[in-house]
């Protein structure tokens, strides 16, 4: 473990690279002979494969039972700094690195990514880019702006709806996206739905969305707007989250952003992230970097640290693995959805050629129990083994 914890010293580190390392150097201090009782075989000769190392070490190696429980805030802290360091190596790296790069290592990751769901998502959104939020049904809206809800149908929404920075704690913003969604939709239409976008483009959206807030207690913060826009045009907008915000402005070279930098966005994040090489390089060998070129401006989202948990603690794995309880025994109650949802949900599910059409002829009675919770899937799979 000392050569472990000494080996970056002998590594050609950056400035930025060594302050991290000397972070992670003092927090390692506080809980050194509990490390030291770690046997360590493996020793990375790069920073990003050492940082891997110590944090598999104190998330799976460590014996926690031996650790005081004034050492545990040490340990978590750690943990921390070294996922921190993690996502931003990583995300150095989109600065330098071809096409063929980028897509080898979101390919290489694509498990611990669950990116086959994540691009069920996109997948799903991109043919509501341009619908009006107002127009949507409220699940569509949830699943546009990212915030997990009981009532999106795991049979319809098979992805969770906040990868890609969610927006749950941004309660006022979707308050206000409830009451005006007609609003956001105005400073939404500035946005080209296809096409080159340019500042004043971007400038046009900023006062239409600072606008909604007008005459209201909330405040516009920025991070749900990105979240906006990196739906509407997932190729050129890089959304932001204020967990991971520090990682991002870090590789990217630039001060931290706040949540009121909206002229900052588009001259920091948008800007840098065109003027990489892989950004304006992009080639289309294969399905997957088809998929890739079109979402190009989320690809930095694939690159922050991620493990074996990420995917189960997809909000989409949880509901589908959640048990149904009914109110009579005292559990949850399923969670109802209003008339126009259901009715969307189950006509979309009646479009598939499959379905008979003494099914469809069931329509009122599938919207029906529907709109009590049932799934969409489950209510036509029960009236298949009823109707035969």
């Amino acid at each position: 473990m000392k050569k472990l914890l000494i080996s970056p010293s002998k590594m050609a580190l950056g400035e930025q690279e060594s302050q991290i390392y000397q972070n992670i150097l003092k927090q390692s201090t506080e809980i050194s002979l509990n490390l030291m009782a770690v046997k360590v075989e493996n020793h990375p000769e790069d920073f990003l494969g050492w940082c891997y190392e110590l944090l598999d070490v104190a998330k799976n190696r460590i014996n926690f039972d031996l650790l005081d429980d004034n050492q545990l805030p040490t340990v978590k802290k750690l943990q921390d700094l070294l996922i921190s360091a993690i996502s931003l190596l990583q995300l150095k790296t989109l600065r330098i690195a071809p096409w063929p790069v980028i897509c080898g290592f979101i390919e290489q990751h694509k498990d611990i990514l669950a990116l086959e769901e994540q691009l069920k998502l996109t997948s799903y959104l991109a043919p509501m880019r341009s619908t009006p939020l107002k127009e949507m049904i409220a699940e569509d809206r949830l699943a546009f702006t990212g915030k997990h809800a009981a009532s999106l149908d795991t049979s319809v929404y098979n992805f969770d709806v906040e990868w890609f920075a969610s927006t749950k704690s941004a309660k006022g913003f979707h308050q206000l996206l409830a009451d005006l969604p007609g609003a956001f939709d105005d400073a939404l239409a500035n946005i080209p739905a296809e096409g080159d976008v340019s500042e004043q483009d971007y400038q046009a959206f900023m006062i239409g969305y600072l606008s909604a807030f007008a005459g209201t207690d909330e405040k516009p913060n920025l991070a749900p707007a990105t979240r906006l826009l990196s739906m509407r045009r997932p190729d050129v907008f890089t959304p932001i989250s204020n967990n991971r915000l520090d990682a991002l402005c870090q590789a990217l070279g630039i001060s931290r952003l706040n949540n009121r930098d909206f002229e900052r966005y588009w001259s920091d994040v948008v800007m840098s992230v065109r003027t990489m090489p892989w950004f304006a390089m992009t080639t289309e060998n294969s399905e997957l970097e088809e998929q890739l070129a079109s979402i190009k401006a989320l690809l930095p989202c694939f690159f922050y640290y991620a493990d074996k948990d990420t995917a189960d603690n997809s909000n989409y794995i949880k509901l589908l693995n959640k048990p149904v309880r009914s109110s009579r025994s005292g559990g949850t109650k399923t969670v109802r959805r209003g008339k126009e949802s259901a009715e969307v949900l189950v006509d979309r599910a009646l479009a598939d050629e499959s379905i008979p059409d003494h099914i469809r002829d069931k329509r009122d009675s599938i919207i029906t129990e529907v709109e009590k919770g049932r799934s969409v899937d489950e209510t036509i799979g029960l009236m298949r083994a009823i109707f035969g």
